[in-house]
């Protein structure tokens, strides 16, 4: 069987035209937000808005505050460690191999509560929420480390959470408002 197109123009499917994405790790955009640092490889204007897609590392104590997303599902895939995950009112521990599906809509956000720096994935659908770290996050500093936010810098952001492509409202935690977790 062959791989070559039909000779035929008008049986030529636009499967062999190119447009397979790929970006090498290094060639992220990386973003440190409150601690965690955040390598972003598809952000929404380079899939056509589909998906945004980031490579998360988060130390101890770190993660957003808690969340809604009105406009977009996020998904994760936690490579290594555990996060505590919130889910409306209630939490649980996703470990290294599991899958977070978090519908738009509902109140959430992940918190390392190890002694560990955690990795994982996470996919916005549509993408745009990765333009809150990609234009409101930190450029890495070399030599240094990623620090924790104080509350108003984080509130700071406020106009980029109206944003059409973010959508995004801040309904934190008394815990949230105090620094990483213990």
């Amino acid at each position: 069987m062959s791989s070559a197109p039909p000779n035929n123009d008008a049986e030529t499917a636009d499967y062999f035209r190119p447009r397979v994405m790929h970006v090498p790790a290094e060639k992220g955009v990386v973003k440190w937000m409150s601690g965690d640092v955040y390598s972003t490889l598809a952000p929404a204007d380079s899939t056509g808005g589909i998906l945004g897609f980031t490579d998360c590392w988060v130390p101890p104590g770190g993660g957003p505050v808690a969340h809604v997303h009105r406009s977009a599902d996020e998904s994760f895939y936690v490579i290594s460690g555990s996060l505590e995950f919130l889910n409306g009112e209630e939490t649980f521990v996703a470990n290294a191999g599991d899958f977070v599906f978090v519908p738009r809509g509902t109140r959430h956000r992940f918190r390392n509560l190890t002694d560990e720096q955690v990795r994982m994935v996470a996919f916005f659908t549509p993408g745009g929420g990765e333009g809150l770290w990609l234009e409101g996050g930190d450029d890495p500093v070399p030599g240094e480390e990623p620090v924790f936010w104080p509350p108003e810098r984080g509130m700071a952001l406020g106009p980029l959470l109206v944003r059409k492509d973010i959508d995004m409202v801040i309904l934190p935690e008394a815990a949230d408002l105090g620094g990483p977790a213990d």
